[in-house]
């Protein structure tokens, strides 16, 4: 794994969320790390671009399993619980309520972290496997690289056709401008963030009546969200 797999790191007891935190950015992760669920939440909301979450079942302010059914409404990132609870109910209920993996305390470190690259290779075979990318009337096929409206193929330049992709891939999920340019553009563009804003104005034209695809999201970036009653 290299520097740009973000990990979000959800763990109220103060020594064991150090001593991972340390383990992980010793092993090249980026790690966020949440005391409480409220400020996981805060976190998820304001920067909801991470690869994997390492979620506490059980949290002073929160519960554990409410968190991940809040991250479940919004997005399918790859979740592990990490969690005292060893009974087979509280198992059963953590991948009921959509977890990956469920983990039960104590573990070992270099056990975590194999379960973390072995969770994000599936994850990225999967998405690098995967033809058809869908929503709404929009197609996007990965293999010609080529953008579907309506079964009617669109022309999109290549950041345009990249944008659209990430913006399916994480639907419904309220991205930043930095966010966007980090994750299309790549780490070391030096440009403007209206660069972004000029690409999206390119898409909305192109999305015709569709355009609305693309929420603008007043203070912070955009969202792609299909409007089901169209």
């Amino acid at each position: 794994m290299n520097k740009s797999t973000k990990i979000l790191l959800v763990e109220d007891d103060n020594k064991l969320r150090d001593t991972i935190v340390d383990y992980l950015q010793m092993n090249n992760f980026l790690v966020t790390a949440c005391p409480n669920g409220s400020s996981a939440l805060n976190h998820f909301e304001s920067t909801p671009v991470f690869d994997i979450v390492l979620l506490d079942g059980m949290l002073p302010d929160i519960d554990g399993f409410d968190i991940l059914r809040k991250i479940r409404q919004v997005s399918d990132v790859p979740v592990i619980i990490l969690s005292a609870r060893e009974s087979e109910r509280d198992q059963l209920n953590g991948f009921h309520l959509g977890a990956d993996n469920y983990i039960t305390k104590p573990f070992l470190l270099s056990v975590l972290k194999e379960h973390i690259n072995a969770l994000l290779y599936r994850t990225n075979q999967s998405d690098e496997n995967k033809i058809y990318f869908s929503a709404g009337v929009l197609k996007l096929n990965t293999v010609e690289r080529k953008v579907y409206l309506d079964d009617i193929l669109i022309n999109t330049t290549p950041r345009e056709y990249d944008l659209l992709l990430f913006f399916m891939k994480n639907e419904r999920i309220v991205l930043s401008r930095n966010t966007i340019l980090d994750s299309v553009w790549g780490y070391n563009y030096v440009g403007d963030l209206r660069t972004v804003d000029t690409i999206i104005k390119q898409l909305r034209k192109k999305l015709g009546k569709y355009s609305s695809y693309i929420v603008s999201v007043y203070g912070i970036g955009y969202k792609f969200e299909v409007q089901h009653e169209e």
